[in-house]
């Protein structure tokens, strides 16, 4: 019998992570896994990778890093470099130093327990790290992702929603996040699966950390000033634990906007964070059309 925790999306939050390692002193398990973005909406990246090295535990590269990556190297648009909208990740970016992208750098896209053979980590899904798995996936598409892999336990993150799946084929399971959740509740959130071989359980587990240092180093550290519209609305985001930047990004296109701070305020008026996002874009549209000239 193992006990295997998997922790991911941390986000760049340590407030959050700090919080999960000291809980997890006082659990017994037997091998930690990330799933990936360490990194990105937050702003003590540096400080989480050389955390996370420190300890020893195993990673999975996310979206988020190869995002990083990008802007670290300078392999973006042009008009990346100076748009608004992108300034947050040119802040990100710049904190890093050169050990923390040398590690980035080496993590692989998925990666096996240790312990047991079965049991294989990814970030999203197994076809990309963008692509997350949720309510919304229909257990046939579950069961072309577990018969991608050699075992039977596939574990996930990237929607910052926990949630598992059993299904004859095998088990699923999404550990949601431990900087960033998007589930409502600020905790910091990660997994604990228990078993061997085809016969493995998941706990959820839910921590809280000083949230409002976090918030706090938005402030002091200059990434809510320099970061412009994403970094304050990645503010939002750890304020509410609900996605805020999507939403407005989304928003500022079906109203012919551009995704800038000046537009903040209007979309605050009408984001609802705990109705859905469809539903948010729904009402979204039929606005537009009402308003748009005939």
């Amino acid at each position: 019998m193992h006990r295997i925790a998997i922790i991911a999306d941390i986000h760049a939050n340590l407030f959050a992570l700090e919080a999960v390692i000291d809980d997890l002193e006082r659990r017994d398990v037997d091998e930690v896994m990330v799933a990936g973005d360490l990194v990105g909406r937050g702003p003590q990246g540096n400080a989480v990778i050389h955390r996370i090295q420190e300890l020893g535990w195993s990673s999975v590269r996310g979206n988020h890093e190869d995002y990083l990556l990008s802007f670290y190297h300078g392999d973006i648009p042009d008009s990346w470099r100076h748009d608004e909208q992108w300034a947050a990740s040119r802040w990100m970016a710049d904190e890093l130093d050169a050990a923390a992208v040398t590690y980035i750098e080496s993590l692989p896209f998925s990666r096996r327990s240790k312990l047991d053979s079965t049991v294989e980590v990814f970030h999203g899904s197994p076809n990309s790290h963008s692509e997350g798995i949720g309510h919304w996936t229909p257990q046939s598409r579950l069961r072309e992702f577990l018969d991608t892999i050699d075992g039977s336990v596939l574990v996930c993150a990237h929607t910052h929603r926990p949630l598992t799946f059993k299904i004859d084929a095998g088990l699923v399971v999404n550990v949601g996040s431990v900087g960033l959740p998007f589930n409502g509740d600020w905790r910091a959130q990660y997994a604990i699966l228990q078993g061997h071989r085809d016969q493995w359980e998941a706990s959820f587990h839910r921590i809280p950390y000083p949230r409002q240092q976090f918030l706090d180093l938005y402030q002091s550290s200059g990434f809510l000033s320099q970061g412009a519209i994403t970094a304050k609305l990645l503010h939002y985001e750890v304020r509410h634990a609900r996605p805020f930047l999507v939403p407005f990004l989304k928003w500022v296109e079906l109203t012919d906007r551009t995704p800038r701070s000046e537009h903040l305020a209007d979309f605050i008026e009408v984001y609802d964070p705990a109705e859905s996002m469809a539903t948010f874009l729904e009402k979204t549209r039929r606005t537009s059309q009402r308003s748009s000239p005939s």
